[in-house]
């Protein structure tokens, strides 16, 4: 059952606590399973910390939604490519932890729009209306989150946006 987690009504989930990795450095405290963020669904429900997932409130509220507006009927869902997963940096062996591995990191592959459509941030970054809107909302990210990275990033966030 979903309700209100992290104090915040507009975060809906579960608390789920402690988080164990099995890599050193690994794990989160007082984790959460995010279902939805400011009436936007997560199309898998998510585990981060909570201030990760005020982070993603912020960003929904001030860059999604307005980045969208009304395209489409607006954002329904966000298409979650990755979030806690136990692991190092780009996996590569010896590298530091990921921060996906400490809770504190999401990856948005899509976003669905109420009328069905969508829009993936591979096949249509800064292409048509609804790219050039991945792009407002990947840009608007820069404040909410300390790390951005997406397409022209590097080889490994071309498919996706990394929070």
């Amino acid at each position: 059952m979903s309700g209100a987690v992290c104090g915040d009504p507009s975060l809906q989930g579960e608390y789920v606590g402690h988080v164990p990795g099995k890599l050193s450095g690994c794990g989160i405290n007082d984790a959460v399973k995010i279902s939805a963020v400011s009436g936007v669904a997560l199309s898998q429900g998510s585990l981060m910390d909570c201030g990760t997932a005020k982070a993603l409130k912020k960003w929904v509220e001030t860059g999604v939604k307005p980045a969208f507006g009304r395209h489409a009927g607006g954002v329904s869902s966000l298409k979650v490519a990755a979030h806690y997963v136990c692991r190092t940096r780009n996996h590569k062996k010896g590298a530091r932890i990921s921060e996906h591995g400490k809770g504190r990191a999401i990856d948005i592959s899509g976003f669905i729009m109420k009328n069905g459509s969508e829009y993936s941030v591979l096949r249509d970054y800064g292409k048509g209306k609804g790219g050039k809107a991945i792009r407002a909302a990947h840009k608007a990210a820069c404040g909410p989150f300390g790390t951005t990275l997406g397409p022209g990033s590097d080889g490994y966030h071309e498919d996706h946006l990394h929070f």
